[in-house]
């Protein structure tokens, strides 16, 4: 493990295989697969199995589990341990409707007895290490410091996720990862690193701390490394269509801060393009499907933000649905742009 780790957060629909091994390939250190549903993966659904999936390569790969109800993430749990991966996390945060809306994800952020109750299942019955991801709190209300009637401590007030954090970690997690935003917030506003710094340095705690949140930038990466003192970095969104940002991170912080900004060739980046969407149609088994699984990386590539007169181009390209379309409109940007 480096210095500065740097962990490849899991999003849903996008750290799949074929991604998760492009940002290994960049130098992640760790990376999590998609969201997996305890409730599917119990009743064996087809498409919640195949996410079980990882190759040795992409060691050391944690198996992110999400749900409600302690039996099914416990069940859930052990099934997981039968695929050996080196992690299994649980998902405590993630915003959208469906999950929080149906009081697993950051929805149990509102029931935090359940949710050291899933913990202590999961951890009770498997022997894999167990981490967990969360958010600050459920809204601006959980920023605030307060006395909290499921925390038994007597140690004054305190802001919400740090309690939660001493909770979780009494459940027996190995490690916690923060997203420096309220579930409320869901992506908008900014990420608050001060109360992720809080849990950090608060002396009762003895796990690793990781930080997650608007780390867009190796300048910013070694911010919060060096002003927050978290134990690795976790990076999401700025991750689409940009899997060597890791690479990038890590020369910068290798340096102490003295490598001037990489700047990609174009045609490079558009064959890491391509490499994903072939990628992609291989692990779906379907063109069509491969290549709507790859729009998002279009849409957000650094690579092409900025081009001169590019609009059009841009949208043939998010509307291309054969894999020749796309690669003639790529080498077409190559070819004008690069």
């Amino acid at each position: 493990m480096s210095r500065y780790p740097l962990y490849l957060a899991p999003m849903e629909d996008v750290t799949d295989p074929a991604f998760r091994l492009q940002c290994k390939r960049f130098g992640a250190d760790r990376v999590y697969t998609e969201f997996v549903n305890a409730d599917a993966l119990v009743r064996e659904v087809n498409s919640t199995l195949r996410k079980l999936r990882f190759a040795e390569e992409e060691r050391p790969v944690a198996i992110q589990i999400y749900g409600r109800e302690p039996e099914s993430m416990r069940d859930a749990a052990q099934m997981v341990e039968q695929v050996r991966p080196d992690f299994i996390d649980l998902n405590f945060g993630c915003p959208v409707k469906k999950v929080a809306g149906k009081g697993a994800g950051a929805g149990l952020l509102r029931d935090v007895p359940k949710m050291l109750a899933i913990t202590r299942a999961v951890v009770d019955a498997v022997h894999l290490p167990i981490t967990a991801k969360t958010r600050l709190g459920w809204d601006h209300e959980d920023l605030l410091p307060a006395r909290h009637e499921w925390w038994s401590q007597t140690t004054g007030e305190q802001p919400f996720i740090v309690n939660l954090a001493e909770a979780l970690q009494d459940c027996g997690i190995s490690e916690l990862s923060i997203h420096g935003r309220t579930r409320a917030q869901m992506y908008s506003g900014e990420a608050d690193w001060e109360l992720i710094g809080a849990v950090k340095n608060n002396p009762r705690m003895h796990i690793p701390i990781n930080g997650n949140g608007d780390v867009t930038t190796p300048e910013r990466a070694k911010e919060c490394f060096d002003r927050y003192g978290v134990d690795a970095i976790m990076i999401g969104r700025a991750t689409f269509g940009c899997p060597w940002i890791f690479q990038d991170i890590r020369t910068y912080l290798d340096s102490g801060g003295s490598c001037p900004p990489v700047r990609h060739p174009l045609e490079w980046c558009i064959d890491l393009l391509k490499d994903h969407v072939d990628a992609a149609i291989a692990y779906i088994g379907d063109e069509k499907k491969g290549i709507l699984h790859s729009r998002r990386h279009f849409a957000n590539s650094p690579a092409l933000k900025g081009l001169h007169d590019f609009k059009q181009t841009r949208i043939a390209l998010l509307q291309a649905e054969t894999r020749n379309e796309v690669f003639t409109i790529m080498d077409q940007i190559v070819n004008q742009w690069g």
